[in-house]
């Protein structure tokens, strides 16, 4: 149960997702995945207002894909925290 939705706002939320085809889940899914990757690229600039770009998308790396993953695929660059 998401903690800023009541459970009739949630319980609608889901009515309307079993409603949808599968195409239409799908587009919501990757709207909302979206959406996420964006609040989080926010919060991570707003921390660290002298990252650059480069920097911003490494600490949503480390969020997403952990230290160990992270090191592996760019194996020069330093870990930035998120």
């Amino acid at each position: 149960m998401p903690l800023d939705t009541t459970p009739d706002a949630h319980a609608a939320q889901l009515e309307a997702y079993r409603r949808m085809e599968g195409r239409g889940r799908a587009d919501v899914m990757f709207r909302l995945g979206e959406m996420t990757r964006r609040t989080t690229m926010a919060g991570i600039r707003r921390r660290h207002s002298e990252y650059d770009d480069v920097q911003v998308r490494l600490a949503l790396a480390r969020l997403l894909l952990g230290d160990d993953l992270v090191r592996r695929v760019w194996p020069g660059r330093e870990l930035v925290s998120p």
